[in-house]
């Protein structure tokens, strides 16, 4: 099963092959290991890991699901020859199938042709809530997103040494993922929120989108509407000030997570500027450690301009008698030459035409490395003492990155700190403050720090369960993914408008699930999350700076030096 060229959020694979073994199972088929294309077209990547084993535990995802689906590594030989030459058929689920459509559309197609590939487009083939008869399968899915589906232990193992590396000064850390993605800029007609060459590439991003009719609104939008609205990000300088409003202070450690940060390292300078230990995976881990994840590649093709091919004395002189009378003019000079680190990036194209070129083999191979930072940064994110997104439920059902760590998280460490900012609140806070954001009155501090403090304790959940549940069930995998132990604290259920369950009254928990090594790491969190939340900074504690703090701080200072502003 292929997935499409659209999809290059890794989680989002998480989140289409839980989908997809559901339907493997209501159809009884056997599931061949699904390909993820943002590997597949990338030519020259390790042939280590191939495909889905360039995320995932491959062995472990057939072992965990052995009992509940007959899953193969490949097609037979004979079948992937008629697969090249696409004898059997190919469908894309609509978005937010029920499954009457598996029964009644696919399975008639899989019985006829015996083989049927599935084409998923944007993660959301299947409805987030089923019907209470299919109970058991909404609990297979859960299995297959929390535990069958796990990184490779190569991710595992650097995600784990990070964690360490970050939790060694004995302080907790907190996971940050800012959301700024060019796709969901121009989804929502973000573009004025940003200033020149950024603004012309949002835009035509967006009418790009208006073509192909995912969106179907006007190319030009309010931006500031939009973002008071709720409907945009919330840029680094903002989440800043809301964490030195919380009583963070300018020591704490901030990771930040995710592959891209559209406009670069400039985007983050505010940022950096209140939290000097701002960090990332390349700030936390040497090159060989990182190149050791990827694996032995091909050497990539330099897209350097060549010079002309060398003329023989032959051909030098019959130019020269070819050449007209003298005295002549010297000819005008050469043409300044583009460089390749001119024509990369995300703005490379724009200096040179007004169509965007199609990605080259080396973007591909780019997008394939991007999914292995995503997922490394996913890790370290589920596992931090605290998480804040930049971007999350935005009610379009596609599971964004923040929404899934958040799921994840409330799934592994629901004790944990896990801020769900309402941004409509957010941008009506920073309206009220516009022309002093940097020395708010008291009354502003307390406003913001409430907010915030609400959004990580139960109400928060409860709000973020209301937006997210409907559209992804991995946003808010509760509770058809919970289920109470011996140990389990006394929770009161709380439902939803329509009478179902958002948290609480779960069912006893299984005994492969009581020694299941998710259980076991929440276990372990738990305390120092306690910990962290009973410790928390209060406002205009940063004079307690230790000098190991000054030492983190310098160091990222330096290293900050040698940074790109345009990476």
């Amino acid at each position: 099963m292929l997935l499409p060229v659209s999809i290059m959020v890794l989680f989002m694979q998480r989140y289409m092959v839980a989908l997809r073994r559901y339907s493997l199972q209501l159809l009884n088929a056997t599931l061949v290991i699904p390909e993820i294309q943002a590997t597949t077209r990338a030519k020259g990547i390790s042939p280590k890991f191939k495909s889905f084993s360039y995320i995932y535990d491959e062995d472990h995802f057939i072992h965990a699901l052995s009992s509940d689906v007959v899953i193969v590594h490949g097609l037979p030989k004979d079948l992937r020859e008629a697969r090249k030459k696409i004898k059997f058929p190919t469908l894309s689920p609509r978005n937010s199938a029920t499954p009457e459509y598996y029964i009644e559309e696919v399975l008639p197609r899989l019985v006829k042709s015996k083989v049927l590939g599935i084409i998923v487009n944007g993660g959301n083939c299947l409805q987030s809530i089923l019907p209470a008869s299919l109970e058991e399968f909404q609990k297979l899915r859960c299995r297959v997103a929390f535990h069958a589906l796990r990184l490779r232990p190569q991710i595992q193992a650097l995600g784990s040494q990070i964690v360490g590396r970050l939790r060694a000064s004995g302080r907790p850390y907190v996971a940050y993922h800012p959301g700024l993605l060019r796709d969901t800029l121009a989804f929502y007609g973000c573009a004025e929120l940003f200033q020149d060459i950024h603004t012309e590439l949002i835009q035509y991003r967006r009418n790009q989108m208006i073509k192909r009719g995912t969106v179907k609104e006007q190319l030009a939008v309010d931006s500031v509407s939009r973002k008071m609205a709720g409907l945009c990000p919330l840029m680094p300088e903002e989440v800043g000030l809301l964490l030195q409003a919380v009583g963070y202070p300018p020591t704490t450690i901030i990771f930040l997570a995710g592959s891209e940060t559209f406009g670069g390292q400039r985007m983050l300078i505010p940022l950096r500027a209140m939290f000097a230990n701002l960090v990332d995976r390349t700030s936390l881990c040497s090159q060989r450690e990182l190149f050791d994840l990827v694996g032995p590649e091909d050497p990539r093709t330099p897209d350097l301009p060549q010079p002309p091919p060398p003329k023989s004395e032959k051909q030098l002189i019959e130019e020269w008698r070819r050449a007209g009378p003298r005295p002549r003019p010297l000819p005008p000079p050469p043409a300044r030459p583009f460089y390749a680190h001119e024509k990369e990036g995300w703005y490379g194209w724009i200096g040179e035409n007004d169509t965007e070129p199609d990605a080259s083999l080396i973007e591909f191979r780019r997008q394939a490395h991007q999914l292995l930072w995503d997922a490394l940064d996913y890790f370290v994110s589920v596992e931090a003492d605290a998480f804040f997104p930049g971007f999350h439920n935005d009610g379009s059902g596609w599971p964004d990155y923040s929404s899934l760590v958040m799921g994840h998280r409330l799934y592994q460490t629901p004790s944990g700190i896990t801020y769900r900012p309402d941004r409509k609140i957010i941008a009506a806070l920073f309206e009220d403050v516009n022309d002093h954001r940097y020395h708010p009155p008291r009354n502003w501090t307390i406003a913001a720090r409430e907010h915030l403090n609400r959004s990580a304790n139960v109400e928060g959940v409860v709000s973020s369960a209301m937006l997210s549940r409907p559209v992804s069930f991995l946003a808010h995998p509760l509770p058809e993914c919970s289920c109470s132990t011996s140990k389990s604290p006394a929770v009161e259920p709380v439902k939803d408008s329509n009478g179902r369950f958002l948290f609480g009254g779960e069912e006893e928990c299984a005994g492969w699930m009581a020694r299941s090594p998710a259980m076991a790491s929440a276990r372990n969190n738990e305390p120092q999350i306690e910990d962290y939340e009973d410790n928390l900074p209060e406002e205009g504690s940063s004079s307690d700076m230790q000098e190991s703090d000054r030492s983190d701080s310098n160091k990222s200072s330096e290293q900050d030096e040698e940074m790109d502003l345009d990476d």
